[in-house]
């Protein structure tokens, strides 16, 4: 009984583990609901709306992958910026407004700066030999420590060992306590300046054009001491004036736009800054006049600029630039200025082109400036004569026969063209013996020089006497 139960049990268990199961992939019911699921048809409209995601997605990484390939390595430098009003463009704005606004709050205000300026004296050392304040390492940690607690933690990143390090130190390693504050006080201007900057610059793009530049100086002028008085409908003329140094110092390539970091890092800021000090009468007016950006040198050039438009038309017609600088500059360096540096009429007649105002700012700076990179630059494209790239002997001929002729009728006495041209070449020492490029100039530290030797009958003659004029400078300072 018991055995024939068993045998029955056995066989059914072979019989079983004999039988092969079919994979899921043939079955009838699994291919039908793949199939209808696969459709979409038994989705829901979620379900729906994710897989839709999923295809287009999927369809735009192919696009770029085939767009990519097509390319090659050639990357992207162009990217559309979001247009005004919508919603990226507001984003965009809103997250510019919040980054500024955070680095704001972490710069030091004016009285954080004199309490750091306390703390400084108060736990400095005094040196014997010099009487100068100074701090060693381990005073510096320790005015750290207590700036932080008097001011907070957002002046902690200036007592960091490696600005410790930037300082020159004595003997016992101790730094000077006033460079490390006037450093302090130049970073913290430097970077409210940047943010200033940044929050004008409409594109985010890191550069300012002429009218956000102009909006930068206009929000200074209450802080400058030297312009609080400016007359008020002088402001927008004075800042069209400052502006336009900026751009000839910062926009090389006259883009028409100046690049943030030029504008913190360029000397022109720095002048202007220099407006900041009360002590504007003890201040000669020679002085006052140096700087571009004081209000005796913006009036001088406004009042320049109308004197020499006879017509009153706004702009200045060659004739009327002849009378520039008592009229000591040559006709043929005039030609080239309008040739080089005037845009054409609308009418492109090259008679009909006048000078307007931002270009005649630019030909003062040119002038004034003769011995900076920009100035020769600017010079150097007037002295080209047929826009070869350098300059040979007959162009130096023909340029200075006109300061020659000038020369002549200002009563001098008579000199040789050719001694003047080989004066020239050895100023400059040209690498190439037959011409003189513009890295020469630049390279031969009397580029300005050499310019106004060839444009001005002025500067002709302040070189020929300079021997005098140096004696004439010296004198007072024995006396």
């Amino acid at each position: 009984m018991y055995s024939g139960s068993s045998d029955g049990e056995g066989h059914d268990g072979s019989s079983v583990a004999s039988r092969k199961i079919p994979p899921a992939s043939s079955m009838l019911w699994v291919r039908n609901l793949r199939r209808y699921i696969g459709s979409g048809a038994g989705l829901g409209s979620e379900a729906l709306m994710e897989l839709e995601t999923k295809r287009i997605l999927l369809d735009i990484f192919k696009e770029k992958q085939q767009k990519s390939a097509e390319a090659g390595t050639i990357p992207s430098f162009y990217k559309k910026k979001p247009e005004d009003g919508s919603i990226s463009h507001r984003v965009q704005r809103l997250a510019k407004y919040r980054f500024l606004k955070k680095q704001s709050d972490l710069l030091l205000n004016a009285d954080d700066l004199d309490a750091m300026w306390v703390c400084l004296r108060e736990n400095c050392v005094i040196d014997d030999a010099t009487g100068a304040e100074k701090m060693n390492y381990e005073d510096f940690c320790h005015i750290a420590s207590v700036c932080t607690e008097q001011i907070g933690p957002k002046c902690r990143r200036f007592f960091s060992p490696s600005n410790f390090m930037k300082f020159e130190k004595d003997e016992s390693g101790r730094i000077a306590i006033l460079p490390f504050y006037l450093y302090v006080m130049r970073t913290v201007s430097l970077t409210q300046a940047r943010i200033d900057m940044s929050e004008l610059d409409e594109d985010s793009d890191g550069f300012l054009q002429p009218n956000e530049m102009e909006a930068y100086i206009k929000g200074l002028i209450p802080n400058l001491a030297q312009l609080r008085d400016m007359p008020g409908p002088f402001i927008q003329m004075y800042c069209r004036i400052a502006a336009r140094k900026f751009f000839f110092f910062c926009d090389p390539n006259r883009r028409g736009k100046a690049c943030i970091k030029k504008v913190l890092l360029s000397n022109c800021l720095q002048e202007l800054m220099e407006l900041h000090q009360e002590s504007e009468e003890e201040v000669t007016d020679t002085e006052q006049a140096e700087n571009w950006f004081s209000l005796t040198s913006a009036q001088r050039i406004c009042d320049m600029f109308l004197a020499l438009d006879k017509d009153s038309n706004g702009t200045l017609s060659k004739q009327e630039l002849r009378e520039y600088a008592d009229g000591t500059l040559t006709d043929i360096f005039i030609e080239r200025a309008f040739d080089e540096h005037v845009r054409r009429g609308k009418l492109g007649s090259g008679n009909a082109r006048e000078m307007d105002f931002e270009s005649f700012l630019d030909f003062v700076l040119a002038l004034e400036n003769k011995d900076t990179p920009e100035g020769i630059t600017y010079l150097f494209r007037c002295l080209d004569l047929h826009g070869r790239g350098f300059l040979t002997t007959a162009d130096i001929h023909t340029l200075f026969r006109d300061v020659h002729q000038k020369w002549i009728e200002g009563g001098n006495y008579e000199l040789c063209i050719e001694d003047v041209r080989d004066e020239i070449w050895d100023m400059v020492k040209p690498g190439d013996p037959l011409k003189i490029t513009l890295s020469d100039l630049l390279s031969c530290k009397q580029g300005g020089t050499v310019a106004s030797m060839l444009i001005d009958v002025r500067g002709f003659w302040a070189h020929d006497n300079r021997e005098n004029l140096l004696q004439e400078e010296e004198e007072p300072e024995e006396e």
